[in-house]
């Protein structure tokens, strides 16, 4: 990235013609995960980009630029109702295994994130003010926020203390119980990946400075963005009260749990010769 920032600064020490461009991106957005028994549906994505070409030959640039993005989709189990154990410690110091049972839990995601691409561009003019675009390069993805919106029906709680053999389901003043109409944020801890772009599209002049760029795109993540430490229980231990429960995410379950993004869609873009 140094060298790459580095090698753009000496393009531009030399006076190497630049192309400024703006522009929105939209689609696919999929989060995809491995953690099983979860499903997820809706998957949108949209970017909005600025960034610089500067051109090496008449055919060839290298361009770079900041994006800001954005992921939405929903994640629920596979089935209407779910269960899932986690080992929990109440106030005592004592451990336990904490059950959460749900019905019709679904969480609500967004992810927000700076991306910072660096690619090369081929371009060549196939009829009068029409140029024909290909773009490969490599972004890196940097997670700003990752929200939980997470709702269910029905939240139940129980505990089981293996020690004395202790099984404990309606003591709501020690966070043991039923709650129903459930709602509650959270957010996944996260980290940076790089992704690999494509693009394929065609620049349609619109004057003597200014053109229209359309494009299809491809996007694709190495690496996980989840930055988990522990294993937690989805649905958080409240140990005062069955209410106020943190939602923690159907991903938090497994902290080993791999989230990798791939994108494709649509980019539209103003360029400024």
């Amino acid at each position: 990235m140094k060298k790459t920032i580095l090698g753009l600064v000496f393009l531009i020490s030399q006076g190497i013609s630049a192309q400024l461009y703006v522009g929105v991106q939209s689609g696919i957005g999929n989060i995809q995960h491995d953690v099983s028994g979860v499903a997820t549906a809706n998957r949108l994505g949209a970017a909005l980009k600025v960034g610089y070409i500067y051109s090496l030959t008449s055919h060839i640039g290298v361009g770079t630029g900041l994006e800001f993005s954005q992921y939405k989709q929903e994640a629920s189990f596979m089935n209407y109702s779910g269960k899932l154990s986690s080992f929990e410690v109440d106030p005592s110091t004592s451990a336990f295994q904490y059950e959460v049972t749900t019905s019709g839990y679904n969480e609500k995601q967004t992810l927000h994130a700076l991306q910072i691409p660096v690619f090369f561009q081929y371009k060549t003019n196939i009829n009068k003010g029409i140029d024909f675009n290909f773009r490969a390069g490599a972004k890196y993805f940097l997670p700003l926020k990752y929200k939980i919106d997470a709702k269910a029906e029905s939240v139940k709680g129980t505990a089981y203390y293996p020690d004395v053999n202790l099984f404990i389901d309606d003591l709501p003043q020690y966070g043991f119980g039923s709650q129903t109409n459930y709602a509650a944020t959270g957010e996944y801890d996260t980290k940076g990946v790089f992704m690999s772009m494509f693009e394929l599209g065609f620049t349609f002049d619109m004057g003597a400075k200014n053109s229209l760029y359309a494009a299809m795109f491809l996007e694709n993540g190495y690496g996980s963005i989840l930055d988990q430490k522990d294993d937690k229980s989805f649905i958080g231990y409240n140990p005062t009260s069955v209410s106020d429960r943190k939602a923690n995410g159907l991903y938090s379950k497994d902290k080993d749990a791999k989230l990798r993004l791939v994108g494709f869609g649509v980019t539209l873009g103003w360029n400024f010769k």
